[in-house]
């Protein structure tokens, strides 16, 4: 007798930590992956994305993406290279950032690879990148954008339904309904206070519920983000400063590019001139200016935003800027420091104690970001030690992320899930989070296990 339930849902990533979010549903002959995003942090973590993926690329049938950001969608081309034939399923904005991210990834990968080589300070003999710009390029092939608030048939008796969640432009939570049944996947979770996107539309109810907890076990400060920028600005720049600011290129270089530009107008901090060194980090600011729905900029703000920066497009324009002196702002991904441009500003003015370094948002575990973030003054970078004496800021104001309070806010309004399961966060933060839905609204809810398989056929 076959006791494989007959629609299931495996935790194929986001368990113990906030990022290589993928959820495998297996229903009707059909396996669907919500989300196929790339681990980050630790290398424990990192190493996951080298493995055999857990089942065969070609036997998943479909992608469904909850937003573009790469723990989320980063590690499409190496599924598609290694026998992914489906469609990628996401809202417009998704796909159109993730023309700018998955190539841009690929990019930087085999620069990473040929820069190791060259510096000699790889473990291998001949360093590779987990997939290329050319593998990134083939799997933009697979993507079928759709609207928000349509069903999308995904086979027999399957459907999906993209719903606003704020956070990111094209960012979504998705409710799939299987055979009756509905998983309700948050997605990454937006703010109503958002300075850039429009709030996430509430939790609308569901059969099991996949909530994220990046800031599951903490609550926003209550601090105008804006302000504090400013009073960085005016002290670093007031003592000839360099101020490097690490971001995503997607979602947070413009929120920053917005809250310097209104800082400016309003005369709050004097001229410095700003130089914003991640060519996707320009295009995805264009992008915005086509998704006005979706944020709450005005046309007027937006091109000042758009309009702030002097572009940094080429390698020797990024090399030049790092012989330069300040007072000026550099603002440059990745925002952990994970890789990327910003790497080789933070090298060339992190040991400057007159220069500043402003962390915008998340760090997850085991990146650089978090290193500098928890108070420890030296980098790994290329090889070599490097001591950070510049001033260390983050902002956590600028999160794009609900806080646990906003968290419970979101779900809170709905009827309790039969099931709710605490994903995308680091231990501590996905422990907090469980307990205050377990103890505030009365909802089962637990943490689920890495690869763990749960049954949607019967209530849990």
């Amino acid at each position: 007798m076959n006791s494989q339930p007959s629609a299931s849902l495996r935790f194929l990533g986001a368990t113990g930590t906030v990022t290589g979010s993928r959820y495998l549903v297996e229903a009707n002959g059909k396996r669907i992956l919500v989300d196929c995003g790339l681990f980050q942090g630790y290398k424990q973590l990192r190493e996951r994305n080298w493995k055999p993926f857990p089942v065969p690329p070609k036997s998943i049938d479909c992608v469904v993406l909850t937003h573009a950001h790469l723990d989320h969608s980063g590690y499409l081309p190496a599924l598609v290279r290694n026998g992914f034939r489906g469609i990628v399923h996401c809202t417009r904005a998704t796909g159109e950032l993730c023309n700018l991210l998955l190539p841009d990834s690929g990019h930087l990968q085999e620069e990473e690879a040929r820069y190791a080589l060259h510096k000699g300070y790889s473990k291998h003999v001949n360093p590779k990148p987990l997939y290329t710009f050319e593998d990134a390029r083939s799997a933009l092939g697979h993507f079928e954008p759709k609207d928000f608030d349509k069903n999308v048939d995904l086979g027999p008796g399957i459907s999906a339904r993209f719903i606003p969640v704020g956070h990111l432009l094209g960012a979504a939570q998705i409710q799939l309904t299987v055979n009756g049944r509905t998983v309700h996947f948050s997605g990454d979770v937006g703010r109503d206070t958002d300075p850039l996107m429009r709030g996430p539309r509430p939790f609308p109810g569901a059969d099991i519920l996949v909530c994220e907890s990046t800031y599951g076990n903490r609550v926003h400060p209550h601090v105008d983000a804006e302000a504090e920028l400013g009073e960085i600005i005016n002290r670093v720049a007031g003592r000839g400063g360099v101020i490097v600011i690490p971001a995503f290129a997607v979602g947070r270089v413009q929120g920053v590019m917005l809250q310097i530009a209104q800082l400016r107008k309003r005369g709050a901090i004097p001229y410095v001139p700003v130089y914003l060194n991640t060519p996707m980090g320009t295009d995805a600011t264009e992008i915005y200016h086509h998704h006005h729905d979706e944020h709450h900029v005005s046309w007027e703000d937006c091109k000042a935003m758009f309009n702030l920066a002097e572009r940094v497009r080429t390698v020797e324009e990024s090399k030049e800027l790092n012989r330069r002196s300040g007072p000026m702002i550099i603002i440059s991904a990745s925002g952990m420091l994970a890789g990327g441009r910003v790497l080789h500003h933070v090298a060339s003015f992190g040991p400057d104690p007159k220069n500043a370094i402003v962390l915008s948002g998340f760090q997850a575990g085991g990146t650089r970001g978090a290193v500098l973030a928890r108070g420890e003054r030296h980098l790994r970078l290329f090889g070599q030690d490097v001591e950070i004496r510049a001033e260390v800021i983050q902002i956590e104001g600028m999160s794009g992320h609900a806080d646990a309070n906003e968290l419970l806010a979101w779900m809170g309004q709905a009827a309790a899930p039969e099931m709710t399961y605490i994903t995308h966060g680091e231990p501590d933060s996905a422990d907090a989070l469980r307990f205050r839905i377990d103890h505030e609204l009365g909802w089962n809810v637990r943490v689920p296990e890495h690869l763990e398989r749960i049954n949607l056929a019967r209530p849990r």
